[in-house]
């Protein structure tokens, strides 16, 4: 259990159908559950809670998820929906919040404030130890870290304007190689230039402006970086 205190964390996003299936496939009831977790974690649990649980109906915590996995024999991340913050693929993984900024060359409490706030602040050396240590990819970390819209205004900028000038912002926030990078902001800025051509969109009427604002700039700003992983390969 990591030694901080503070700000009361979200539940996990728990797998409510997954616990019933395991439990199932090991011929357990839900009061044996209850009496594993009393036994060998000393959580006083009782089986009407475990079952909600599994109805979807209440969440356990932290401690209480830890605690099911091992008298389930599994692992926690097998217990939770896909994982999209920080706290989440840790908790997957197993690691307490030490462990992690260990390995990250940090403070628990440095790391963990980013946890809390969704806002990754380490230098890129960091950043591709936390990949490394969670088994991200380049877009799981970009969405576990928040800034998924971020990207979306840089590469927005890049395919209108001038794509040289966003490499380095981009770098900054993408865990992958510059020259990667490079590459992929050239040839999605060809892409975008061509389309504009061949559709004669691009004209003196406003309508390259208006292509990214309200509901029509938001699917346009999806579709660019989703071209920017398909275009990047990952």
């Amino acid at each position: 259990m990591d030694s901080y205190g503070g700000a009361v964390h979200p539940t996990p996003p728990f797998n409510a159908p997954a616990a019933r299936r395991l439990r199932e496939a090991l011929g357990m009831a839900p009061g044996h559950v209850a009496y594993g977790l009393a036994a060998q974690y000393g959580l006083r649990i009782p089986a009407e809670t475990v079952v909600a649980w599994e109805r979807g109906l209440a969440t356990p915590g932290e401690r209480e998820l830890t605690a099911l996995a091992g008298v389930l024999w599994c692992a926690p991340g097998e217990l939770l929906a896909a994982a999209a913050t920080l706290r989440e693929h840790r908790m997957s993984r197993e690691l307490s919040v030490d462990d992690l900024a260990r390995q990250l060359g940090m403070t628990g409490a440095s790391y963990l404030r980013m946890e809390e706030t969704g806002r990754w602040k380490g230098n890129e050396r960091q950043s591709t130890a936390l990949c490394r240590a969670l088994g991200l990819s380049p877009a799981q970390f970009l969405t576990a870290t928040g800034r998924d819209e971020e990207l979306a205004e840089l590469l927005t900028s890049a395919v209108t304007t001038r794509w040289q000038a966003y490499v380095r912002p981009v770098a900054k926030i993408v865990p992958l190689d510059r020259g990667q990078i490079q590459d992929v902001l050239e040839q999605l800025h060809a892409d975008y230039q061509a389309l504009m051509v061949s559709t004669l969109s691009w004209s003196s009427t406003g309508q390259e402006r208006s292509a990214t604002t309200g509901d029509a700039g938001r699917a346009f700003l999806a579709r660019v970086v989703d071209q920017f992983w398909r275009t990047a390969g990952v």
